[in-house]
């Protein structure tokens, strides 16, 4: 039988490689999509058809508005998201506050009611924007938070891993490990701002479209010549 497994599933190219890097090692994939106040619903979309590609039975949607606060470009419409700089060394504008650390905390409460001891996570800490809930360090701490506030690691001795393995990996090597899998990047969606076609100027665009040169590929998703 396999083994169960949580892929936190965005929409975006890192999560659709997890889950089928996850899918390609064993696990049965739990997929959770959040729809957490951000501006547009075009990546929960894709999770949808991403998980229905890669034959998931059980995925699911949770509704929790982080963005209420506000905090992030990415949550508060009446900030902008700025245009795109790869060679940045700042956090940038559309870092929202602790997502990741709300993103896992979920993902543990349902890893332990499905009795599941593996979560993918597709964060990378080598990109440029150097987000503190994507780093190596901060993975670490929650997985030994997670292994202290659950009955299933802190009594029954059956630990929760979370797995990161782009941690330490360009976007370029996601594509190429992508490709390798399958994965349908056509039905992956990056720009911060939404939109019929992908905007290309911001960061986000800015990166996918770096990678996939540098991975020699045409981005499968890019319909126009924005990018």
């Amino acid at each position: 039988m396999s083994k169960k497994a949580v892929i936190l599933l965005s929409g975006g190219l890192d999560s659709a490689v997890a889950l089928w890097l996850a899918r390609s090692e064993g696990f049965e994939p739990h997929t959770l999509s959040f729809n957490y106040g951000q501006r547009h619903d075009k990546e929960i979309k894709g999770a949808a058809i991403l998980a229905q590609k890669a034959g998931v039975q059980n995925h699911r949607l949770v509704s929790i508005n982080i963005g209420q606060w506000g905090g992030s470009s990415l949550t508060d419409k009446n900030m902008n998201v700025e245009d795109g700089d790869i060679s940045r060394t700042d956090i940038p504008v559309t870092y929202v506050p602790a997502r990741n650390m709300v993103f896992l905390s979920v993902a543990a409460s349902y890893a332990e009611a499905i009795g599941a001891q593996d979560i993918f996570i597709g964060v990378s800490e080598v990109d440029y924007s150097g987000y503190v809930d994507c780093r190596a360090s901060f993975i670490n701490a929650m997985q030994t938070a997670i292994n202290q506030g659950t009955v299933m690691g802190a009594e029954k001795g059956l630990p929760i891993t979370i797995h990161a393995p782009f941690i330490h990996k360009t976007k370029t090597e996601e594509i190429l490990l992508g490709q390798k899998l399958g994965v349908p990047f056509e039905n992956t969606w990056s720009c911060y701002r939404g939109g019929d076609e992908p905007c290309g100027t911001c960061d986000s665009c800015l990166l996918r479209a770096e990678a996939f040169r540098k991975a020699g590929m045409a981005d499968p998703a890019i319909k126009s010549k924005k990018i």
